[in-house]
């Protein structure tokens, strides 16, 4: 099963991050259902501004925690580059 690391950008412009095998309904349930994060339901709406494969839920966990380390520069440049 393939996993997949996330950020999302809020409408208040905040970044959240997290993983999740499916990203088209992970994003529907952070936009429009209760079992969206808490932290999300409260910034609605919210759009997919980066993802990245993982081979499995422990790599994909390890690579969510060293994201949420960064800085919001840092994960807006690891975005940037994504765009380029």
């Amino acid at each position: 099963m393939s996993y997949f690391v996330y950020i999302l950008e809020c409408n208040d412009g905040s970044l959240y991050t997290g993983i999740t095998t499916n990203i088209t309904k992970r994003l529907d349930e952070h936009n429009t259902k209760d079992t969206g994060a808490k932290y999300t339901k409260v910034r609605r709406p919210v759009k997919l501004v980066y993802q990245e494969n993982s081979e499995n839920r422990s790599t994909a966990s390890k690579r969510e925690y060293a994201i949420k380390k960064l800085t919001r520069a840092k994960k807006l440049l690891l975005i940037k580059k994504l765009l380029l």
